[in-house]
């Protein structure tokens, strides 16, 4: 089935175009809590972890285990709604939607499984350095799903990120946490590229929900469907948490955490809540604006959050980091030439058009 061309903009069943104000507001704000929650997750996963914290499961549950903060920004909609339209529906989702976010859902759930036990083994400033390389699937993933266009200037971000995660795999020695074997520094790798590549899968399967919703996508119709997703990602992990025995566990992990029982449980709230930003915010760039976008935005904190992981856990940065990073970013620039040069082609092409038909 052929698809269209995604030009950089969301399915016309949005009820806003990218000219209109309140979408370039609500951009920004999506941009901002994917900002948020990509530095402050990360950190506060390997800060559980580093202080003694050691059940998978659980780590991988705090993913999206905030999904009921998403209720209140919801019920304000429904408030809001409520006053203008009668009779008013308690949710906008309907089945199809609720079957799609249900299944996207449950393979966010096993990413965050891959992700957080591969964050076990890796340093921060290694596993989002290998997260980067999830820009070369979304890019692979939306070039096949959504038909997202390649240009030469996003092939060598594809190409350099690649290249940059090869670097990082040829330097072990010096970067295994202490008391951690070789198999056990390959595993979380691994791990985090397993992760990477399943994420680049969800994010244009995401867009592409969207193209295809013959209902009206609202913002509100975005939150309640990352809210089913969160939903079932959580469920997903707590079937894992109950066979792990991580509940009966936790109790005994609070009292002999480092930094003290009452934190362990501070550090695991505001885990989840930094986590939900970062996965309200994806799926809110997306609707606003394309996958790649929110792809890119996540690429492009991890020069931020390399530096904090240095600065707070006095991670070793080597020079194969330094080259890695180095890649990266010269693969972001690359990236966003490319796409000012295209926007700025479009606007002369849409000037063109408006001059003809005067």
């Amino acid at each position: 089935m052929e698809y269209p061309t995604p030009q950089h903009h969301p399915p016309t069943t949005t009820t806003t175009n990218n000219n209109n104000p309140l979408k370039k507001t609500l951009l920004i704000l999506n941009c901002l809590l994917l900002i948020l929650g990509s530095v402050g997750g990360p950190l506060l996963l390997r800060l559980y972890f580093n202080r003694g914290g050691s059940r998978k499961w659980l780590s991988s549950w705090l993913e999206t285990a905030g999904w009921p903060f998403l209720l209140l920004p919801l019920l304000f909609s429904y408030l809001h709604r409520s006053r203008h339209h009668h009779p008013t529906q308690a949710f906008l989702i309907t089945p199809s939607l609720f079957l799609a976010s249900a299944a996207l859902g449950l393979l966010t759930g096993f990413d965050d499984f891959l992700y957080a036990y591969g964050l076990s083994y890796l340093p921060v400033s290694t596993s989002a350095l290998l997260t980067s390389t999830h820009l070369v699937f979304t890019a692979a993933f939306a070039f096949i799903i959504v038909r997202q266009r390649f240009t030469a200037y996003s092939l060598n971000a594809v190409a350099l990120l690649s290249v940059g995660a090869v670097v990082l795999a040829l330097h072990t020695s010096g970067d295994r946490p202490e008391g951690e074997s070789k198999k056990e520094y390959f595993v979380g790798f691994f791990l985090i590229l397993a992760a990477a590549a399943l994420y680049g899968f969800v994010l244009p399967m995401i867009e592409l929900t969207y193209r295809k919703t013959k209902t009206v996508v609202t913002y509100a119709l975005v939150m309640e469907m990352q809210m089913v997703m969160s939903f079932f990602a959580t469920a997903f992990c707590t079937v894992g948490m109950v066979v792990n025995k991580d509940f009966q566990v936790m109790t005994k992990e609070a009292k002999e955490y480092e930094l003290g029982e009452t934190k362990y449980y501070v550090v695991l709230v505001f885990c989840a809540i930094f986590w939900q930003l970062f996965f309200v915010g994806a799926v809110g760039a997306i609707s606003c604006y394309s996958s790649l976008l929110a792809g890119i935005i996540i690429a492009v904190m991890i020069p931020v959050t390399e530096s904090l992981a240095v600065l707070f856990f006095h991670e070793n940065f080597s020079g194969e980091k330094g080259i890695s990073l180095a890649l990266s970013i010269w693969g972001f620039a690359s990236y966003f030439y490319g796409e000012y040069k295209m926007e700025k082609k479009k606007r002369k092409m849409t000037m063109i058009v408006m001059q003809d038909q005067c």
